[in-house]
């Protein structure tokens, strides 16, 4: 391909909106628009990056015995108002409604269209199992969309629903679908890790997140060194410190003027913080929520709205007015003993702390020797506790590290989650009915592709690995005025063309300073410089990830470049074939 005959805008400068690398150097290698806010566009080469991760992902899903079909992003609303996410989905479903008034929504996913086909096409065990999965646009209206294509709210997203008979075709199917993650993601050259997580607004039981590896990723990952214990915080349990053997001492309220915060009531009463109980308060469907925690520890709201059984959108923290009136708190002063009218949420860790310092529900004061079973209740108790570096692994006791990483992927067990309540039943042997036992699958090919970008870059631009690159060589004319320059090159683009090599030859009207500069932002991952010694059939050799120029004939540079693509597209997909992931 001629880069003079393609549209490639390149920019110098850094967009204002972009933050991170690979929205930054997407935007400048004019891979990718912004259209609005949290939406883009795919200019040619970022489409061909798009689609060479569609297709290791087909290939994979495939291989696993995945059907590929193509399902319509517009869906009526019934169907998800019998599943009950509707309203579970909460304000991030875009829903709309036709000239009829019929209401619909955009999909974010697809579990209650997969769910209806099977239900209304599969009526027996030898229909099953099965595995249908599509590649296709979502749509997410997201509060704060940020960082390019890392939290938009249009993007491509490969979904996939398993079907079986039982439990143990579900375990097999979420294995086949965790092996084919671990090879995409191995082949796209990605460095991850698979963590527990948590299901959110899919539901089901067991689920990992297949995270690559960044620092500027949003998920926070705790993990540990010694065993192999890997989850999102939000997923992660905590392990709590063991139960104090004190003696219940008297309760003894005390005067704390002006400390409102744990800090301050900590060293105005000279305790240690972890002596100490926080509250958190919460309003949910005008239902008050007052959570407690120890006053070292932070609060994981995650497990909290788990532990109640609500959607996160449902829950905001309360006002302190109101709550105070109904429930009889006091902000900066609130604590577990004679709250009324509201739910109280006990971190399991408080159980077995003794004569804790907790607010007196009265302003200015709180209680000494607080202790759990004799002075309050809780009519929850949970661990709704946040994860941090430094505490024990809940594997092996080992001290947790944390790490951050972009979520490219996730696999679910789901159950029968939604055969349940969107009747999906098939009759067994017996002719007896049973319901679909059912797992979901999905890969965010957009952020598969600025995961890449994130972890293989310099300061000069991208560096594509090989499988995904949108050409595998780029062809620099440094003067297009040069017949013999030109002839040469022309002569390798077509030898490596006929080679089955991807190239792109800068026959632009430009300075050779612009061309080198270009070449190192699109991230090709091979440059042949053809210059002044064409004319004796000597080009210049350079890998796009080194600082080395070799100079050899151009006959060797293509057999140069034939063996390096083949070489590393065949590596990284024996790396994924042997992966024990």
């Amino acid at each position: 391909m001629k880069l003079s005959s393609m549209h490639v805008h390149t920019l110098r400068e850094v967009p204002n909106e972009a933050e991170i690398a690979s929205h930054i150097l997407l935007l400048r290698a004019g891979m990718i628009r912004k259209l609005v806010s949290g939406v883009y566009g795919f200019m040619p080469l970022g489409s061909r990056v798009i689609r060479k991760i569609e297709e290791i992902v087909r290939q994979e899903m495939d291989a696993k015995g995945g059907q590929e079909i193509l399902m319509s992003a517009l869906q009526p609303a019934e169907l998800w108002q019998e599943s009950g996410r509707w309203y579970a989905y909460g304000p991030e479903l875009f829903r709309l409604k036709d000239r009829n008034d019929r209401a619909f929504c955009l999909g974010p996913t697809h579990e209650e269209i997969f769910t209806d086909i099977v239900r209304n096409e599969v009526s027996s065990y030898r229909q099953l199992p099965m595995n249908l999965y599509q590649i296709q646009t979502k749509y997410r209206d997201e509060k704060r969309p940020r960082f390019g294509l890392m939290r938009s709210r249009e993007f491509i997203m490969k979904d996939a629903y398993s079907f079986d008979k039982d439990q143990a075709g579900l375990d097999k199917s979420y294995d086949d679908m965790y092996d084919a993650y671990a090879k995409v993601f191995n082949r796209c050259s990605l460095t991850f890790r698979a963590v527990e997580a948590d299901s959110g607004a899919i539901g089901g039981t067991n689920t990992h997140e297949f995270t690559a590896l960044s620092d500027i990723g949003e998920s926070e990952i705790a993990y540990c060194e010694v065993c192999d214990f890997a989850a999102t915080t939000e997923r992660a349990e905590c392990v709590d410190d063991l139960p104090s053997e004190e003696a219940l001492l008297a309760l003894e309220e005390v005067l704390t003027p002006g400390t409102k915060t744990i800090a301050d009531v900590a060293n105005f009463i000279k305790t240690d913080i972890r002596k100490t109980i926080k509250a958190v308060l919460y309003k949910a469907e005008d239902k008050f929520i007052a959570a407690f925690i120890r006053g070292d520890r932070e609060l994981n709201l995650v497990k909290l709205v788990n532990a109640l059984n609500i959607p996160e959108h449902a829950i905001e923290f309360a006002d302190d007015a109101e709550m105070s009136q109904i429930c009889g708190c006091v902000g900066g002063y609130t604590g577990p003993m004679g709250l009324k009218n509201c739910t109280i949420v006990v971190d399991s860790e408080l159980v077995g702390m003794k004569n804790m310092l907790g607010g007196a529900n009265k302003e200015n004061y709180h209680i000494k020797n607080v202790n759990y079973g004799r002075d309050y209740k809780g009519d929850i108790v949970k661990d709704i506790k946040l994860i941090k570096e430094g505490d024990l692994c809940p594997g092996c006791q080992a001290t947790v590290k944390m790490t951050r990483g972009i979520e490219v992927g996730q696999v679910f067990k789901l159950g029968t989650k939604y055969s349940d309540s969107m009747k999906a039943y098939y009759k067994d042997e017996d002719m007896k009915e049973k319901a679909i036992v059912m797992g979901c699958y999905g890969i965010g090919i957009t952020r598969t592709m600025a995961a890449v970008v994130e972890q293989h870059h310099d300061q000069d631009g991208i560096i594509w690995p090989m499988a995904v690159a949108p050409y595998h060589v780029i062809i620099t004319l440094v003067n297009i005025n040069d017949p013999v320059q030109t002839a040469l090159a022309l002569d390798m683009h077509e030898k490596l063309l006929n080679a089955g090599v991807e190239v792109l030859l800068d026959d632009r009207e430009e300075r050779p300073g612009v061309k080198f500069k270009d070449a190192d932002l699109l991230g090709i991952p091979i440059r042949i410089t053809v210059g002044k010694k064409a004319a004796e059939g000597m080009v210049e050799f350079k890998m796009r990830r080194d600082q080395e120029k070799i100079e050899i004939s151009a006959g060797e540079g293509i057999e140069k470049a034939i063996e390096i693509v083949r070489r590393e597209i065949k590596a990284v997909g024996d790396k994924a074939a042997n992966s024990k992931y």
